[in-house]
């Protein structure tokens, strides 16, 4: 089962190899106390090569994960700061707006008020033209019987 659990695992580059010395094992039978003893058996330097190979590759993943969890962390530090902003900016688009409704409602009621005056004077006018219009009936009766008195036959 050992070895084949070893030759499923890919075995180092030649180069690798000799560049790189194997892990030791050491076995004790009675811990710290006992001095330990070296295997150096050809398993045991493929198991060593393997156990150095995952220990890089679970370096490399932890790094990876170390660089993700750092850009995730600035990406939502990002995405935060621009909801922020865009908070800020809608407070102030919200406030300009309520200050422009504000303005046309006291504009719109200047115009209410200034056509209820209109309204109000041309009341007055209109009772002005009835008094003007009877003025005229009685200036052309008037007229017309001075032009009658100045025509007699």
């Amino acid at each position: 089962m050992e070895a084949d659990a070893a030759s499923s695992l890919k075995p180092p580059a030649p180069e690798e190899a000799s560049q790189e010395d194997p892990l030791p094992v050491h076995f004790s039978s009675s811990g710290a106390a006992a001095p330990a003893t070296t295997v150096t058996s050809p398993g045991a330097r493929e198991v060593a090569a393997a156990m150095e190979a995952v220990e890089r590759d679970a370096a490399a993943i932890a790094e990876s994960y170390a660089s993700l969890f750092a850009s995730l962390r600035i990406t939502l530090s990002n995405v935060l700061s621009t909801s922020a902003d865009n908070m800020e900016c809608l407070g102030e688009v919200v406030g300009r707006l309520q200050e422009s409704a504000l303005e046309a409602s006291s504009r719109g009621n200047k115009y209410i008020h200034s056509c209820l005056r209109l309204n109000e004077e041309m009341r007055g006018l209109e009772s002005l033209s009835m008094q003007l219009k009877i003025m005229r009936k009685i200036v052309d009766s008037l007229d017309l019987a001075v032009d009658q008195l100045l025509h007699l036959p």
